[in-house]
């Protein structure tokens, strides 16, 4: 298992247009190409006084599957013109991290 870990960032006047951008067209776009092994995306936002930072992270099962979905430069970051628009800054490349373990505590597991 593979986690793609990016970072954006915007003032937090574009904050909620840049989440409702994520959650209406962005990540609706990367679930229609149906990429073979990508599991989810998970969308966080957390204040930061003068901005306000977000951070997906994308599940895929090898990294096979990440380079199906980003190319064969698989680091390069995946940041659409309109998204770009109200992003202040934002990571150039992706993270990659290979899940070592997951435990879930007893109540998930029951």
């Amino acid at each position: 298992m593979i986690r793609r870990i990016w970072h954006g960032w915007t003032s937090p006047e574009n904050a909620d247009t840049y989440e409702a951008l994520l959650k209406t067209e962005i990540f609706p776009g990367i679930l229609a190409k149906q990429v073979q092994g990508f599991e989810r995306i998970e969308l966080l936002r957390r204040p930061l006084g003068e901005e306000v930072e977000f951070i997906t992270i994308m599940w895929f099962d090898s990294i096979e599957a990440v380079k199906a979905f980003a190319g064969e430069d698989h680091e390069t970051a995946y940041v659409p013109a309109r998204a770009r628009d109200v992003l202040a800054r934002y990571d150039a490349r992706s993270q990659h991290y290979e899940v070592r373990e997951v435990r879930e505590s007893a109540s998930l597991a029951g």
